[in-house]
């Protein structure tokens, strides 16, 4: 099977139960945009301090390429044959978060972004995974979105907060605080 299909060229591109649509149509931006989140996630997993948590960053890429499948479905196509997103995985992501809480100081500031080139990668990821939300209850409102998909991407963005907290400690890195300019 080759790459390239030419089908694309016009600017167009295939659902999932055949129907063709512009490859700026939303519904091509939110799954592509998960995508770009996936690609950030593999950034992310890749980096040493996360060494102990491969296992658990694939399952969440697993699950993305699930919710990338769930947005890339015609609408109305329910026999179009693809692994589901489940209650389970979004538990998953509390349980991972809950755990990480228990060993972290208690947040009392803002956090700026940064501080160690791995725990920004995570903030990149938690952004990218705000902007994807953001698409999917914009194509929500034009065209149904399971809302299990757009409860995991709430939950994943804030399982990246957690887990850059989370790193900054194991690396030994202070946190960036916010500290807001005195109001004169």
């Amino acid at each position: 099977m080759k790459i390239y299909t030419k089908t694309g060229d016009s600017g167009t591109t295939s659902l999932l139960g055949g129907a063709r649509v512009s490859k700026a149509h939303l519904r091509i931006e939110a799954y592509g945009t998960v995508d770009e989140l996936n690609s950030f996630l593999g950034v992310l997993r890749d980096q040493p301090v996360n060494e102990k948590r491969l296992d658990l960053l694939k399952e969440i890429q697993d699950r993305l390429f699930t919710l990338g499948a769930e947005l890339a479905t015609e609408p109305g196509k329910d026999k179009v044959v693809k692994p589901d997103l489940l209650p389970s995985d979004i538990e998953l992501l509390e349980k991972e978060m809950d755990e990480m809480e228990k060993h972290l100081e208690p947040l009392k500031n803002f956090i700026l972004p940064g501080g160690h080139p791995s725990v920004s990668f995570a903030h990149v990821a938690r952004c990218v995974c705000r902007r994807t939300e953001r698409i999917c209850i914009a194509l929500n409102d034009e065209s149904p979105v399971d809302g299990l998909v757009i409860q995991y991407l709430n939950r994943l963005s804030d399982f990246f907060f957690m887990l850059g907290r989370k790193m900054a400690q194991e690396l030994g890195i202070e946190e960036v605080k916010w500290e807001p300019r005195k109001i004169k």
